[in-house]
């Protein structure tokens, strides 16, 4: 039986191999057979005794890469050799020297890029993916092809994600929604994007997944009547004119319907474009432009179109090389219809990206939109000296940003992220004149630096050789470029202004009584909400920490009674009073847990997406304030589940039978030594207690406070006022009462 197995095994893997040649995007001449035929016997031999979990051999998942970098990103013969081999060196006993002497010095170049990725060490504190991501970005140097196979690679693997378990899932799929879709965007990849996000979403958010499927399923038999309706109006009219195209009516993503509901609050059956037509037209490079503004003309003879909603990327490409006319027009019973206008080589651009971009560029000798990005990126690399999360935020910003076009007072156009500033701008010109920029000029105009630019602005710049940046000019910008070049300048006199600012704030600190140490520093950092200490010490020095907010720290720190609290209250049940558990009321509530276990801890509910009982939920374990609760759909858990996988835990609501309820109790009493200690002893230990606010105080031998108090019932509560009461020293214990 295995012996037939595998003899069907082989017979299929042969298949895939015809099939690989056959959807070659790019023409193989026979050296590039003999390339490709070789690579796939060295990876099918390397992976021989290998399975994937699913317990088909690996071998399938190479040759898998290898069809979607031939045919869907469209690259030749040396990308696809290395897609075959893309697993070997991490796998097997194969080095890349021998990769090198097998085949050449470019595919042992590409697939030691991808064994480089794979092979990143996880360091303290730092998110292994986004170190990954760093890494797998400054592969670009060496050929930006690493990338577009590692992008085939992560789409085979989302789409054999059923055989993991649910945890690796969440992780992948987050990573993929968080990186790859925007990276795969950027590239170009739009129809790789899609299938991405699509499959990103089937795994984070599942229902919703499956509910817009199962409505597109229901919806499909009208919308396609509805799209052949409009399909046959407008051939009749575009047959009249004698142009040759194709009309493809297409559903929009599931992905971005579903952003659609988010972003704008609406059901499924409230998103209006739920689908587009694209005409994809032939025609020669000189008669591109002419045309497709024709068959604008055509399809708004027919249908009204909304000025506003008018996409010209033909004038002005895309940095990624994208062109189209994108025209949204009102159709039939008052729906609106996105039709795209294309020629054909405009189509493969969208669908191939790089690929297909350098196929038409043909020699030509001016830098496109995509040589630039490359730059731009490779400079952000050299210049950066950010964590790797911040550096992933920053650079994520720009992958997924859309775009906006200004000119320059000379009448040059430049593309720029939307959101970008008249400094950005500066600096998108070049990074000396950003440095120098003493104002900004719009359409004539004196702007701010932090002036937001709209496509179609006219900007100037005012430089003085004497301007120097600051360190609000890093609030003033949003591009990672411009940003990256700030941090570099002020990073030359920080330190220098950082080592003055510790002496000014040891001497301020002695004023009050505070004594600078380590554990000092660290409360100040988390006091001003800071990253570093240099940042605190080098705020201090330029004098933007100012002596009434150091006053405000030091009467914090005074007020010993709030810390003591926060250290010893626990959420824990407590041995001693098990006969309180059993006097509860009898009705069921609900309960975080986390964990395998299903612990009890300490926990806060997030104020991004404010969970409440019966959400899906997880926690995340913060530096500073503890494991925060979020909804597994909150708009910070892809970032989250990416960046910070090994600090996620496990939570889920449970019925508890209890129901918690907030008190809020006076204290009045003499303030003797070891009060607050006894206070502590006696709430800690009554089960399920949980301090929400504290206000106490001390004035000449009299304490007071103010205590809000979380319980499950009221015998609880009872029971807590009695213990507290019995305190030596303690007069009165009352419960206030609001309406």
């Amino acid at each position: 039986m295995q012996e037939i197995d595998i003899e069907l095994e082989n017979k299929a893997i042969a298949q895939e191999y015809k099939e690989l040649l056959r959807i070659s995007y790019q023409t193989l001449s026979p050296e590039d057979k003999k390339l490709i035929r070789k690579a796939f016997d060295v990876a099918m031999d390397a992976h021989k005794d290998q399975r994937r979990k699913s317990g088909e051999a690996y071998f399938f998942h190479p040759i898998a890469v290898a069809k979607i970098v031939a045919d869907e990103i469209g690259l030749g013969a040396t990308a696809i050799a290395a897609a075959l081999l893309h697993d070997v060196v991490e796998d097997t006993p194969i080095t890349i020297h021998d990769i090198e002497r097998m085949f050449n010095p470019k595919v042992a170049q590409l697939v030691e890029g991808l064994t480089k990725i794979s092979l990143v060490q996880k360091e303290m504190n730092v998110s292994m993916q986004a170190e990954n991501f760093r890494k797998m970005l400054l592969t670009l140097n060496d050929d930006v092809r690493v990338i577009l196979i590692k992008i085939a690679d992560r789409l085979h693997n989302m789409q054999t994600l059923d055989t993991m378990e649910e945890y690796k899932q969440i992780k992948i799929a987050s990573e993929t929604l968080y990186i790859y879709a925007p990276l795969a965007h950027r590239l170009g990849l739009y129809k790789i994007k899609n299938k991405l996000e699509d499959l990103g979403l089937k795994y984070t958010e599942p229902a919703m997944y499956n509910e817009i499927v199962s409505k597109i399923k229901e919806t499909k038999e009208e919308q396609d009547a509805y799209i052949a309706y409009i399909s046959d109006i407008l051939k009749k009219a575009l047959d009249i004119e004698k142009l040759d195209y194709i009309i493809k009516g297409r559903p929009k993503s599931i992905y971005s319907i579903y952003r659609k509901m988010k972003v704008q609050g609406v059901r499924f059956d409230e998103v209006y474009d739920k689908f587009a037509l694209r005409i994809v037209y032939k025609s020669t490079a000189n008669e591109e432009k002419f045309l497709a503004w024709k068959i604008y003309s055509i399809v708004t003879d027919h249908y009204r179109p909304s000025p506003s909603r008018l996409r010209d990327w033909i004038s002005s490409p895309k940095t990624t090389g994208y062109e189209a006319l994108h025209i949204t027009v009102m159709g039939p019973k008052g729906r609106w219809v996105e039709v795209q206008v294309r020629s054909e080589r405009m189509d493969e651009i969208a669908e191939k990206g790089y690929a297909a971009h350098y196929k038409y560029k043909q020699g030509d000798s001016e830098e496109n939109g995509l040589d630039v990005w490359l730059n731009l990126l490779k400079e952000a690399l050299e210049s950066s000296e950010t964590n790797a999360v911040d550096f992933v935020e920053d650079f994520k910003m720009n992958l997924y940003s859309k775009e906006i076009f200004v000119f320059t007072p000379k009448g040059e156009i430049k593309s720029l992220p939307k959101g970008a500033t008249s400094l950005d701008f500066a600096f998108g010109i070049h990074s000396e004149i950003g440095i120098r920029t003493r104002g900004t000029r719009v359409n004539g105009k004196l702007v701010p630096l932090n002036h937001e630019l709209k496509s179609g602005d006219q900007i100037e710049v005012i430089t003085s050789q004497y301007q120097k940046p600051t360190i609000n000019w890093l609030d003033y910008v949003t591009t990672s470029r411009a940003k990256n070049k700030i941090k570099n300048v002020l990073n030359e006199n920080t330190k220098k202004i950082a080592e003055e600012g510790k002496e000014v704030l040891t001497r301020k600190l002695k004023h009050l009584k505070i004594t600078l140490s380590e554990s000092v520093v660290n409360e100040l950092v988390n006091f001003f909400k800071l990253k570093t200490s240099l940042d605190l010490f080098y705020r201090v020095g330029i004098g933007a920490i100012e002596n009434q907010q150091l006053k405000d720290y030091a009467t914090q720190k005074s007020n010993t009674f709030i810390n003591f609290f926060k250290s010893k209250i626990k959420r824990n049940t407590s041995p001693v009073n098990e006969d309180l558990h059993k006097q509860v009321i009898s009705s069921n509530y609900d309960m975080l847990v986390f964990g395998v276990e299903q612990d009890k801890l300490d926990y806060k509910l997030s104020t991004c997406c404010n969970p409440i009982p019966g959400d899906e939920v997880f926690g995340f374990i913060t530096i500073n304030e503890g494991i925060k609760v979020h909804k597994k759909d909150c708009p910070n858990s892809i970032s989250l589940q990416s960046n910070y996988a090994y600090r996620i835990i496990l939570a889920k609501w449970i019925d508890s039978s209890q129901q918690e309820f907030k008190a809020i109790l006076h204290i009045t009493g003499m303030d003797t030594i070891g009060l607050t200690n006894k206070l502590t002893k006696v709430i800690s230990d009554n089960m399920n207690v949980n301090i929400q606010s504290i206000s106490l105080s001390g004035d000449a031998g009299i304490f007071k406070g103010q205590i809000a108090v979380i319980v499950q019932n009221n015998i609880i509560l009872k029971k807590l006022i009695d213990n507290i009461k019995k305190i030596d020293g303690i007069e009165k214990v009352t419960r206030e009462y609001k309406n």
